[in-house]
């Protein structure tokens, strides 16, 4: 299809979003938004309170297995209001126009969070090695990431998307390196042994322990719903969407397991248990004192990656909510090549200021509540609309209907009363800011 056509199939001359996406975006956003440096990081703790290689190794695959769950119910959605803007759109039309806001700035919240974290984060690896003993090196680094990609996405879709697409695949080889490199320059670790050999300390993991790491897991998992904000503007979603969620899903998975048995391969669980950067560890077994250049690589690598796929999903959120009249109009408003580009100005100037700031690490704790609470009301709109639509067309059904989205929903619950209770205060404040939504709704709405 000709790349000047709006998804609405009508030549674009600004206004609307752009119908070019295909699978290789779809897959690209899918890694992109989800591999960070946290799985070269997690693990170290995982392994603290799991203590067991093969419970490691199960764990892993049980979140890779969550996450499929997700996505098959999310699919569903998806093909059925195929509209760009994610999870906010299904509970619009399943729960109405209130929870349908609190979902949208839930979802904008934790994506500018992130935004401004991980912003950080590269402004201080970008530092360290090019500016260390420029005072302001973090904040000049911050900063610039967030504008350059911003102004590659107000070009357009197109220069957005590709982007995604290098960024995703050079993550990925990256990765398949480092784990190449751990199994041919690494030497046998005694934890790599017991990853089948040893039952006994496998049946010796406690579930509180085990829930506590998996908890850890999922929170790596995070991002793998990228395709589901660019629906609309997606050639073929009823086919697409889907197979981007589930290929993306088990490639993650893929890569997630293997470095998890690299590490452990190169690391005795004595060292890896514990470690606040076991891929930094186990570089350092490698490569002794070069291994500090080549981590810098591989996390600029994966933080490019996830901020420009945040960078192209918050606006189409803002977008989402304009149209139906949650936001300013202006929100709504696109640009030739497919941006909408007041949204993205907004988002860009708030993580930036955040990062310059740095005042974000209460608004990320808040954000993860917020990520629950969106499983939550996205898998009961799925219900909902199973039983208020169920002769609506679907080009994609869930299977294994109701058990496997109720498990979904079911961990969901329990993920949120594990994470109110383990962190109160963020649980607190999130709640807060919930109960402040109806008011601030009640005002939208009224102007």
């Amino acid at each position: 299809m000709d790349a000047t056509l709006a998804a609405d199939g009508r030549p674009n001359e600004g206004g609307r979003l752009l119908k070019i996406l295909g699978i290789g975006f779809g897959l690209a956003i899918c890694i992109g938004a989800t591999i960070g440096v946290g799985i070269l990081r997690s693990p170290g703790l995982i392994a603290q309170y799991i203590g067991s290689p093969a419970m490691i190794m199960f764990a892993w695959g049980l979140g890779a297995l969550y996450a499929i769950l997700g996505a098959n119910l999310l699919a569903e959605l998806a093909t059925m209001v195929p509209k760009s803007g994610g999870a906010y759109v299904y509970t619009h039309r399943a729960l109405g126009n209130y929870w349908g806001f609190v979902v949208g700035c839930c979802d904008w919240f934790q994506t500018a969070a992130a935004l401004a974290f991980l912003s950080v984060v590269f402004g201080e690896y970008s530092a360290s090695v090019l500016t260390p003993n420029f005072a302001g090196g973090r904040v000049m680094f911050s900063v610039a990431v967030l504008v350059i990609l911003s102004i590659l996405n107000w070009i357009g879709l197109r220069s957005g998307s590709e982007f995604q697409k290098i960024t995703s695949f050079l993550k990925a080889l990256a990765l398949l390196a480092f784990v190449a490199a751990c199994f041919l320059l690494g030497g046998k670790s005694a934890s790599a042994e017991s990853i089948v050999s040893d039952p006994a300390a496998a049946a010796g993991v406690g579930l509180v322990a085990f829930v506590l790491g998996f908890q850890l897991i999922l929170g790596t998992y995070e991002g793998w719903q990228g395709p589901i904000y660019f629906t609309e503007e997606n050639r073929d979603p009823g086919r697409t969407v889907p197979r981007s969620l589930f290929g993306g899903i088990i490639l993650i998975a893929i890569i997630y397991l293997l470095v998890n048995a690299a590490l452990l391969y190169v690391l005795p669980m004595s060292q890896l248990a514990g470690s606040k950067f076991a891929g930094a560890d186990a570089l350092s077994v490698l490569l002794g004192p070069s291994s500090g250049q080549v981590l810098t690589i591989l996390a600029v690598l994966s933080i490019l990656g996830i901020l420009n796929a945040y960078l192209m999903a918050n606006p189409r959120i803002s977008l989402a909510l304009a149209r139906d009249g949650l936001l300013p109009k202006k929100f709504a408003a696109v640009n030739e090549g497919g941006t909408p580009y007041f949204a993205l100005l907004i988002v860009t100037i708030v993580s930036a200021a955040l990062a310059i700031v740095g005042s974000f690490e209460l608004l990320l704790a808040i954000s993860q509540f917020f990520a629950v609470t969106i499983a939550i009301l996205s898998t009961i709109s799925f219900f909902v609309l199973r039983r208020r639509e169920p002769d609506a067309p679907r080009p994609y059904r869930a299977w294994l209907y109701p058990a496997a989205p109720a498990i979904v929903l079911l961990t969901a619950v329990l993920l949120f009363l594990g994470f109110a209770f383990s962190n109160p205060f963020p649980s607190m404040c999130a709640f807060v800011v919930l109960m402040a939504s109806y008011p601030a709704y009640r005002i939208i709405r009224s102007r």
